[in-house]
């Protein structure tokens, strides 16, 4: 139950009141007071009191709670895409802080809500997640503590070989998110279930049937899968040989990293939209006249940027409030684009209004690359003085490296699609028909890193328990690299070998 005092409560409802009026839709949300320990905690869990055990919540509350007592960072908001939606308000902080608080959640949990690329996610992922670290408790009360983790640890490394869009391909045949690597004579995959009801769910007869079936498949298929297959974790969990706790593990691991992908794929807009409505709020309705000087003070933290970095907050707030700004003044549409005289444009004024629609709109059906895409304009980028800089080792500083609209925007684009990190497939499960897996780098002019490259390979190695390939680009040279169990191969591929679609390119200097 909430237990938040007298005082907060009421400014909760009347927070509240205010972000419905503004026309905010949210679901039911529920504040709770926590001490800075427990937020900490809650932090480290990624925002959920209980998920399973494992080492790396521990190491990140030992980073977070130095942090705060060092005062290098402070909590001061967390909230939960869930229904109803869990949020934390800390203890000891202003009034103002918590009215401040309150106000960003509101606009969080209307994006979660509303913004088409949450609609897919568990709703009741607290549930889910109690549920998840129930069963994985129990593997490691069956097979051991350090069975089951250094198993999640292997787990955990492969997290981000997902198809973040597969749950938005909707497919008659295979359904929601159905992958490449399914067809309909293609055998089910096991169902997770109770020990008791193994025998019957699971019959051994017909795991051997179906493991029988697999194969004859796989013999058939000339290539395996068809089509590469982007989504590494439900490839593995569909045809590598692990035991069903194995299994079952991996599909925790790989439903959790679905349900945070689109936090990563709308980081820039979700935090500009409750920036924008907490300041808005703030500033028209909620402040009182005591207040002003350190919500201003507390703001400007929020949103500051320095040169060489970047900041969700302060980028997504500006976007909306310039997307405001050219709807209500009518600065879009083809009359607009063709315009060449700087001075109409400058005082161009249609006053059509249509601001607010707009933005509403935009937070509905847009991610951060289509975000940015449309709408990061080149009078933004000046504006708002967002440049390319780069380390120069002579001076020891960053110093601008282009000026280039074109340069800066797609540098901006590269690092959020994918979420800057690199697109993996499986592009062949009997490579050489020797039952080994072929995986590809689509290349784009970043090379990957030798030793997380190399980590990766062995993990992979250890679900699939035959050698792992992966086509690459190092140098701007071809390279097939082999991990057979024993040691890392690199092996030049010359000119005459075919590389899978998106490799091979000089994808040009956009990273580095």
């Amino acid at each position: 139950m909430p237990n938040l005092t007298p005082e907060l409560e009421a400014e909760r409802v009347r927070i509240q009141g205010y972000a419905k009026g503004a026309g905010l839709d949210c679901f039911e949300t529920i504040f709770e007071m926590v001490s800075y320990d427990q937020i900490n905690q809650f932090a480290a869990y990624g925002g959920f009191p209980v998920r399973y055990p494992h080492w790396r919540f521990g190491m990140e509350y030992e980073h977070l709670s130095k942090s705060y007592e060092y005062g290098l960072s402070k909590i001061y908001e967390m909230v939960i895409n869930n229904d109803p939606c869990y949020a934390y308000l800390m203890e000891g902080n202003l009034m103002m802080d918590q009215k401040l608080v309150m106000a960003h959640v509101f606009g969080h949990c209307d994006f979660f809500k509303n913004n088409v690329w949450f609609a897919k996610t568990n709703r009741k992922m607290m549930d889910a997640m109690a549920n998840h670290a129930t069963r994985i408790r129990r593997y490691m009360d069956r097979y051991g503590v350090d069975i089951v983790e250094d198993f999640i640890d292997k787990c955990l490394s492969l997290e981000n070989l997902i198809d973040r869009y597969a749950p938005y391909n909707e497919n008659p045949q295979g359904g929601r998110g159905s992958t490449s690597s399914e067809s309909s004579d293609k055998p089910f995959l096991l169902r997770y279930e109770k020990e008791y009801m193994r025998n019957y769910i699971n019959p051994p007869e017909f795991v051997a049937e179906q493991k029988r079936k697999l194969a004859e498949s796989a013999a058939r298929d000339q290539k395996f899968p068809p089509r590469p297959e982007r989504d590494v974790l439900k490839f593995l969990m569909s045809f590598a040989p692990l035991q069903e706790w194995q299994q079952d593990v991996l599909s925790i691991i790989r439903d959790e990293a679905y349900y945070f992908a689109p936090q990563g794929m709308t980081k820039t807009m979700n935090e500009g939209w409750a920036s924008y409505w907490h300041t808005t709020l703030m500033t028209t309705k909620i402040l009182n006249d005591s207040e002003v000087i350190d919500y201003a003070d507390h703001h400007s933290g929020t949103v500051a940027m320095h040169p060489q970095s970047y900041n969700p907050y302060k980028v997504g707030i500006e976007l909306f409030r310039d997307i405001e700004m050219r709807w209500n003044k009518g600065q879009f549409g083809r009359e607009w684009e063709e315009c060449d005289d700087v001075n109409e444009r400058r005082v161009w004024d249609k006053k059509l209004m249509l601001g607010k629609e707009k933005i509403f709109e935009v937070r509905k059906i847009y991610n951060d690359v289509t975000f940015v895409d449309e709408f990061f304009t080149e009078d933004f980028c000046i504006r708002n003085k967002l440049f390319v800089y780069k380390f120069n080792k002579k001076t020891q500083q960053f110093e601008i490296d282009t000026r280039d609209f074109k340069a800066i925007k797609a540098k901006l684009l590269f690092h959020m699609t994918n979420f800057g990190q690199p697109i993996i497939r499986v592009e062949d499960a009997n490579f050489e028909n020797r039952g080994e897996m072929l995986l590809s780098h689509m290349w784009e002019g970043i090379d990957l890193q030798p030793d997380f490259m190399n980590e990766t390979l062995k993990n992979v190695y250890a679900l699939w328990t035959r050698p792992v390939n992966l086509t690459t680009v190092m140098d701007k040279e071809g390279q097939l690299v082999r991990y057979d169990g024993q040691e890392v191969k690199m092996i030049k591929i010359g000119p005459e070998t075919h590389l899978p679609a998106g490799e091979g390119d000089d994808g040009g200097d956009s990273g580095n």
